[in-house]
């Protein structure tokens, strides 16, 4: 079957829709076969993402509403409607809302899924965590683990867990 183009979402609506008090992840691309992830996120004033680094996949941030700051390897870049940010692999970022708030898309490649192992293939001497029984609580969007045994969003990045 061939994909067709087609409209997902309106950002304005999104937001008229949402409310002012919503926060966290508006809106989230959730087509079968990409091999994009996106998402709309809202900050409340003040509320701030803390410093993290996403070692695997680069980032494009638009900022689409609200204003802001986000600090990427210790220098501060300041945020404002429209404003396009590439945060490339590896790198160490922190996000703070301004007085209004901040809603920005973030766009990136979709992370590749887990794969499942022999029991008889010895780990890696690098590896480490947390058992596998935790992996739907480690957040798609910054990696945390969530200490809510059944997390709906992110408490660091808003980003929503998948449906359980």
């Amino acid at each position: 079957m061939t994909s067709v183009p087609r409209v997902l979402a309106v950002l304005d609506e999104l937001l008229r829709d949402a409310g002012p008090d919503r926060r966290g992840a508006l809106w989230q691309l959730a087509e079968q076969g990409r091999e994009l992830d996106a998402n709309l996120v809202r900050l409340p004033p003040g509320g701030e993402v803390g410093e993290h680094q996403e070692d695997v996949l680069d980032v494009l941030l638009v900022v689409v509403a609200g204003s802001g700051r986000i600090t990427a390897m210790g220098e501060p870049l300041e945020l404002t409607p429209t404003t396009v940010v590439w945060l490339p692999r590896t790198s160490r970022r922190a996000l703070a809302a301004g007085p209004d708030g901040l809603t920005c898309l973030t766009v990136h490649r979709r992370r590749p899924g887990l794969t499942i192992r022999s029991a008889a293939a010895p780990a890696p001497s690098h590896e480490g965590g947390e058992s596998p029984c935790m992996l739907d609580r480690v957040c798609p969007g910054c990696g945390r683990l969530s200490p809510d045994p059944e997390p709906v969003f992110c408490s660091r990045c808003g980003e929503r867990f998948a449906e359980r």
